[in-house]
């Protein structure tokens, strides 16, 4: 909030700092421009007065005195007749009733505005204040509330789903097993959760990828012969069952899929070796 007040005023005293001196001193009224005129004036007048003089003495003739006459009053008309700046004047002097009430409603329109189109929560610390970490006993709550709701409601694949990833985030993996049991028909299509199950269930039994877990590899592979995941798991199972060649060709066909020199690609690599070996 401290933040926003700082920026607020500094905001509202620079627009004062443009609108309020034109209407706190007002207008200046445009100097005359009466000393040019004058001085035009006198000289029209001293030409007027040399015409006459010619004329009087006979060097200028009648015709062309009266012409010069008329063209010397045109331009004299000219002269004196009121420009539109010289017509320009302060039509106002200064506002400063307005100035203080544009002072005072700044920072009233500014919060009344911000309160209609803002979000005045965010300047409350209490509202604004880090979400709290979720503890090891708050996402057990959560898990249970999504295992009472899948009890209610045990025809949704998704939600068994995602009870079965949570209790194998949580190491609970028997719980994992039953709940991917429930959603097996819905995953048959689906390499990634096959081979989540598979490894689930690998865990759970603690007897290694033998067995389901292999069969659920296997059907992986039919789905994506290129899933990584299930190429490692196949690779893992064949080593296991001492089918090295097998392990070899699935360990292989990961290796294109990983970055080079990467943990993974040496760890590959290095079991590669071992099946190459016969170890």
């Amino acid at each position: 909030m401290t933040q926003f007040a700082i920026f607020a005023t500094l905001l509202i005293v620079v627009v004062a700092a443009f609108i309020l001196p034109p209407l706190w001193l007002g207008l200046r009224a445009p100097k005359p421009k009466t000393d040019r005129k004058e001085a035009n004036l006198a000289i029209f007048r001293d030409q007027l007065a040399e015409l006459e003089h010619e004329s009087t003495e006979g060097s200028l003739a009648a015709a062309d005195f009266e012409q010069a006459k008329r063209e010397l009053q045109r331009r004299l008309l000219e002269e004196v007749e009121p420009s539109a700046a010289d017509g320009v004047a302060a039509t106002h002097g200064p506002s400063r009733k307005t100035a203080i009430a544009i002072l005072l409603l700044l920072p009233i329109l500014g919060l009344l505005g911000y309160g209609m189109l803002g979000n005045p929560k965010a300047l409350d610390p209490t509202q604004t204040a880090a979400p709290q970490q979720m503890t090891p006993e708050k996402i057990n709550e959560m898990v249970a509330s999504l295992a009472a709701k899948m009890k209610a409601n045990p025809d949704d694949m998704q939600g068994w789903l995602m009870l079965a990833r949570s209790y194998k985030s949580l190491g609970r993996y028997d719980e994992a097993v039953e709940a991917f049991a429930k959603a097996e028909k819905a995953i048959d299509k689906d390499p990634d959760q096959l081979a989540a199950y598979a490894e689930t269930v690998a865990m759970a039994n603690g007897k290694g990828l033998k067995g389901k877990p292999a069969q659920l590899v296997e059907k992986a592979l039919k789905v994506d012969p290129k899933h990584g995941h299930s190429l490692f798991l196949a690779g893992a199972a064949a080593m296991e069952s001492g089918d090295n060649k097998k392990g070899i060709a699935y360990w292989e066909a990961l290796l294109e899929q990983v970055e080079p020199g990467s943990e993974i690609d040496q760890m590959l690599r290095s079991g590669i070796e071992k099946m190459k070996a016969g170890k």
